[in-house]
């Protein structure tokens, strides 16, 4: 079992959430603890796992961090969240039969975007080079396509990955009808 706090929680669990609710403020330990009125090195034990902290110290980072007390002493339940086919905000090429569905965007902390994209047989979807340091990601779901680096495409098939750079100039080609895959922007 693992090792608990006076009031009960597991230590790792407080240790993942001090560190986690720390990174969503952006303060720095020293300001955290200070706010809290408690010692740099405390809250440094607590965040490895390794103190054990009073229902006093857990209030007083609480207030600190501006978080109900239960967000610090229970384990994060994952945020679920459904996008069903054909629903979510869509967005269209304009010379091509190319359509990109946001299915989630970036989250705080994170530096990435996914879509469905969904193409059909004719004209290809070029894209211009995104910002500096992008990275796409692509898992064909269905169909066939080229897609990659313009000079250099690579012909998926489904469930083949393709990984490149977005911030040159790239390609999105749809050989067969229904073709379709998810893609992630990276922002790196």
């Amino acid at each position: 079992m693992p090792p608990t706090a006076s009031g009960g929680a597991p230590l790792d669990v407080i240790a993942a959430s001090l560190r986690r609710e720390r990174a969503r403020t952006g303060l720095s330990l020293t300001e955290v603890a200070k706010r809290a009125g408690i010692a740099k090195s405390t809250l440094s034990q607590l965040e490895s796992g390794t103190g054990n902290p009073s229902v006093e110290t857990m209030w007083a980072l609480c207030v600190a961090l501006d978080v109900p007390f239960s967000r610090l002493v229970e384990p994060e339940r994952p945020r679920i969240q459904v996008i069903r086919a054909g629903t979510g905000p869509t967005v269209f090429a304009e010379h091509a039969d190319y359509a990109a569905t946001l299915l989630s965007s970036c989250p705080p902390g994170a530096r990435r975007d996914v879509y469905l994209v969904r193409a059909e047989p004719g004209k290809p979807r070029l894209s211009d080079p995104h910002m500096s340091g992008i990275v796409e990601h692509i898992v064909l779901s269905a169909g066939r396509a080229k897609a990659g680096p313009r000079e250099d495409p690579v012909e998926l098939l489904p469930g083949d990955y393709i990984c490149y750079p977005g911030d040159i100039p790239h390609i999105f080609e749809a050989l067969e009808p229904g073709t379709f895959g998810v893609e992630i922007a990276e922002y790196t």
